[in-house]
């Protein structure tokens, strides 16, 4: 159990951190914002309330400490999906790491923010309200392909 424990907090503290690379290169090379965490931990700070779905979460009453609860359930998520692939796959997929299952993982996680997170915080499915929703789709679909080869790397490097 302990070995579960550690490689799923390395592995996914090592794969959310290239996806923050990932982003601070966009961000540089290419003028795209960050993903704001701020407005992440606004609308997790509203989830003990019953609050879910909001029409603008930008408009949502803030929350105190809301940027650093929005990078803690960031980090936190990426913990989650690394133990999530190691408990399909097993811990030995760390000691004999594949692409494969680092890449599945990294697409379900496409999913939770098209299906969850972007709607609860009011960008509609997928991003759908958004003006420039096929832009975010793309880069939704990059960074989370990067993530999962942060998983993969991260399980080659601690082998």
């Amino acid at each position: 159990m302990f070995e579960f424990i550690w490689r799923s907090i390395v592995l996914g503290v090592a794969a959310t951190a290239l996806l923050d690379l990932w982003a601070l290169f966009l961000q540089r090379a290419f003028a795209i914002a960050p993903p704001n965490w701020a407005m992440v931990g606004r609308w997790v700070g509203h989830l003990p309330q019953g609050r879910f779905i909001h029409d603008d979460i930008g408009r949502a009453a803030p929350v105190a400490n809301e940027r650093a609860i929005g990078w803690i359930f960031h980090y936190a998520v990426g913990i989650a999906f690394a133990a999530a692939l190691l408990a399909i796959w097993g811990v030995g997929w760390a000691r004999v790491p594949t692409l494969v299952p680092a890449l599945i993982v990294g697409y379900v996680t496409i999913g939770c923010g098209w299906f969850i997170l972007q709607p609860g915080m009011g960008a509609g499915i997928a991003a759908s309200r958004r003006d420039n929703a096929m832009q975010i789709r793309m880069l939704n679909i990059l960074g989370h392909t990067v993530f999962g080869l942060g998983l993969y790397v991260a399980a080659l490097l601690t082998r």
